[in-house]
């Protein structure tokens, strides 16, 4: 093999392995994700520059997860919403039944928009918040 070519990063590839996992034992995929310029989401509903995520089939339309991002339809308080996410600003993928799943780093960024709780008192995407999450082997 003549040259060196870089790899795609795993993280990706992870997070849809997480998601399928999720789907085939009938548990709900969340998506923690660190929320920054290039991130997508109702602004209402970021905590402390993050936001949680049901990726439940249930929750979500027109899924896509690519490599470099990861894009749906959700509602929010009752509101549609389009959801555009890095991969890089995914910062971990769990199940909400168990806390299984996987963590990442946070990869520096630009810095979180400013924002406010619900004005509904709705959650910001975990019933006892914040995720508790274990690296699965």
């Amino acid at each position: 093999m003549t040259g060196a070519t870089e790899a795609a990063s795993t993280k990706p590839y992870l997070i849809r392995a997480i998601y399928e996992w999720c789907s085939d034992n009938g548990l709900t995929p969340y998506l923690a994700v660190r929320v920054d310029g290039q991130t997508s989401v109702p602004t209402a509903y970021v905590k402390d520059g993050e936001i949680v995520l049901n990726l439940g089939a249930e929750a979500v339309r027109n899924l896509h997860m690519g490599n470099d991002i990861i894009s749906c339809g959700g509602r929010f308080g009752g509101a549609p919403h389009d959801l555009v996410i890095p991969v890089a600003a995914v910062i971990g993928i769990f199940a909400r039944e168990n806390g299984q799943g996987l963590a990442f780093e946070a990869q520096p960024g630009p810095t979180p928009p400013e924002t406010n709780p619900p004005a509904d008192g709705g959650e910001s995407g975990t019933p006892h918040g914040r995720p508790h999450l274990r690296v699965v082997k």
